[in-house]
């Protein structure tokens, strides 16, 4: 299979994807807007690798900015 480039929104999409323990609809528009540029920033290595994204994402949290901290909390992180 070819590997396709991953679009900047499924960066965000990988916030409620993948190793997170609750069963959650995906991200909304709000929450991908409030983690957009914290994830390109810290996490750029990890797009189409949801558990890694989250990972790194939680590690970063007190990086984070005050909207993208929010979205990652109500995640689980």
């Amino acid at each position: 299979m070819k590997s396709i480039h991953v679009p900047a929104a499924a960066l965000i999409l990988s916030l409620a994807a993948g190793s997170l323990a609750q069963a959650q609809s995906g991200p909304t528009p709000q929450e991908q807007m409030a983690c957009r540029s914290d994830a390109g920033k810290f996490c750029a290595e990890h797009v189409g690798k949801p558990p890694q994204m989250n990972a790194c994402l939680k590690a970063n949290k007190s990086k984070l900015s005050d909207g993208c901290r929010k979205v990652v909390e109500s995640r689980g992180g």
